[in-house]
C-alpha cells in the first residue's frame, strides 16, 4: 500500500485528502499542531478503511516540530510515496495595518515549510522511481490578493518548474488552486459562516476538490484549478486591468 504524508490534516482540506487516500487504501502520516483531532481521525479512517495511520502533531513553524516531519519523509525505510502539503492559513488585506510578524509566518508556513518538506522526501523519491507531491495553493495565485496571492503564486511557480524537472523521474508535483471551498478556512480567519461576502454560486465542496486534485496528479499535472467556473475565471484574469483583479481579490476576506 502507497503511504500518504498529509500537513494541515487535521480539518478541511487535509482531513478531506486523508478520507479519500485512505478510502483508496493509502497507509497514512497525518500532521497538524492539534494531537486530539488528528487522533479522532486517525482512528475513524483505521476503523473505517482498516489502513495504518500514524499521527505525528507538530507546528511547523517551530523548527524542532518542523524537523521531526522532516526526518519521517527523509527514513528510506518507511519511504512516503504522497506528500500533501496542505497546512496553511490567511491573514487580513491590509498589509500595512498586519503585524510584520505575522506575515513571516505567513510567508514561513506558506513558501519555507513545503520547500523543506520537498527537499526531504524527493531523494528518497527519486531514488524509488516514484512519488507524488500535491502542493495546496489558490486561485488566488493567479488574482492579485495581498500576501496571500504572493505566497501562492511562489508555490504554483515552483511546482510548475518541479514537475517538469523531476516528473521525467517519476515524480511528479501538482500545484492545487481551488477557488472559495466549504471548510473552516475563512471561520478561523476571523469570517463567520454567511458573513464572507462570496457569492453561493463561487463556493466549492471540499469532497470535490479533492477527487479532481487528486485526478489531476494522477495524471502528472503540474497544476490543477478544480471546477470549470474558475478554470474560466482564472483565465480571465489573464486579460484583466490589474486594479478590476484587485478588486475581485477582496472578495471574502478583511
Amino acid at each position: 500500500m502507497p503511504t500518504a504524508l498529509i500537513t494541515g490534516a487535521s480539518s478541511g482540506l487535509g482531513a478531506e485528502y486523508a478520507r479519500q487516500l485512505a478510502a483508496r487504501g493509502a497507509d497514512l502520516v497525518l500532521v497538524a499542531r492539534d494531537r486530539d483531532a488528528l487522533q479522532t481521525l486517525a482512528a475513524s479512517l483505521h476503523t473505517q478503511h482498516h489502513v495504518d495511520v500514524e499521527v505525528l502533531a507538530a507546528d511547523l513553524l517551530k523548527h524542532r516540530q518542523r524537523d521531526k516531519v522532516v526526518a519521517r519523509l527523509a527514513d528510506a525505510s518507511r519511504p512516503i510515496d504522497i506528500l500533501v502539503n496542505n497546512a496553511g492559513h490567511g491573514l487580513a488585506l491590509a498589509f500595512e495595518h498586519n503585524d510584520i510578524d505575522d506575515e513571516i509566518r505567513h510567508l514561513d508556513l506558506h513558501v519555507e515549510v513545503p520547500l523543506r518538506l520537498m527537499h526531504a522526501v524527493l531523494p528518497v523519491m527519486i531514488e524509488r522511481g516514484k512519488g507524488r507531491i500535491i502542493n495546496v495553493a489558490s486561485v488566488a495565485a493567479f488574482i492579485p490578493r495581498s500576501t496571500y496571492g504572493a505566497v501562492k503564486g511562489a508555490i504554483v511557480s515552483f511546482s510548475r518548474w518541479a514537475n517538469g524537472r523531476y516528473g521525467p523521474k517519476g515524480v511528479t508535483v501538482t500545484a492545487v488552486c481551488p477557488g472559495f471551498t466549504h471548510t473552516n478556512f475563512h471561520e478561523r480567519a476571523g469570517l463567520p459562516p454567511g458573513q464572507e461576502g462570496v457569492a453561493d454560486w463561487m463556493w466549492l465542496d471540499a469532497p470535490d476538490v479533492v477527487k479532481e486534485s487528486l485526478r489531476d496528479a494522477a495524471r502528472g499535472r503540474a497544476v490543477s484549478i478544480p471546477s470549470l467556473r474558475y478554470k474560466l475565471i482564472v483565465a480571465a484574469s489573464r486579460f484583466a486591468p490589474a486594479n478590476l483583479a484587485a478588486r475581485a481579490g477582496q472578495a471574502g476576506r478583511k
